[in-house]
């Protein structure tokens, strides 16, 4: 099966399946993703299907900048291993979620098969990423970031270019709201890792 929808960066599109798309395997839903190649698709824990169009050239500009920086700390860290946002994991409550930029723990990757690692790997990322357009929602990405946070994320930001914030998420806390920051840290969980937001404003 496959979707044809504008191919510009809009508001997300939801298709409501319910109990009939709970029923799809995960090696279904994944050959489904596979066929709609040119879309980022998620599953609700409740089985709502939410497709993405591709990002603008701002959003896929600030996207570039964040991976490469990120990269460049996960290579010369060497615990982990880094995602884009192409990547789609499962998390334990069952929905199908891909964040901007992910980092798991090389303990948490080797302990999945062979084939766990060629689909949606079936964990919750430690460290995850959301970056929000001008068309996302913020109250949707805080539900999100808070969904990873309760599947077993140990650490999330939510960086909001529009108003020039990073939400810092964390389990058992408060959310710390950085306004205009310079850096963000990812101390403790991510050694020596800062990011210099100020790119991401422009």
């Amino acid at each position: 099966m496959s979707i044809s929808l504008r191919p510009t960066e809009s508001n997300p599109f939801v298709i409501h399946f319910g109990p009939v798309l709970r029923r799809l395997s995960d090696e279904d839903f994944f050959e489904f993703c596979q066929a709609n190649r040119d879309w980022s698709i998620e599953r609700t824990s409740d089985g709502d299907i939410i497709i993405m169009p591709p990002t603008g050239g701002e959003t896929g500009k600030r996207n570039f900048s964040l991976t490469g920086a990120f990269y460049a700390w996960a290579k010369a860290d060497g615990t982990g291993v880094g995602f884009d946002s192409s990547t789609g994991f499962t998390l334990p409550n069952g929905a199908k979620r891909s964040p901007d930029l992910a980092w798991v723990r090389f303990s948490h990757w080797n302990a999945l098969t062979e084939i766990e690692r060629k689909q949606f790997p079936p964990l919750c990322p430690d460290f995850v990423v959301e970056l929000r357009s001008e068309t996302d929602s913020l109250g949707d990405l805080q539900n999100k970031m808070q969904e990873y946070i309760d599947n077993g994320a140990e650490m999330g930001w939510l960086i909001d270019p529009v108003e020039k914030k990073v939400y810092v998420h964390r389990p058992e806390v408060a959310v710390d709201c950085l306004d205009n920051p310079a850096t963000v840290s990812g101390e403790p969980l991510l050694r020596g890792f800062s990011l210099d937001v100020r790119e991401l404003w422009t």
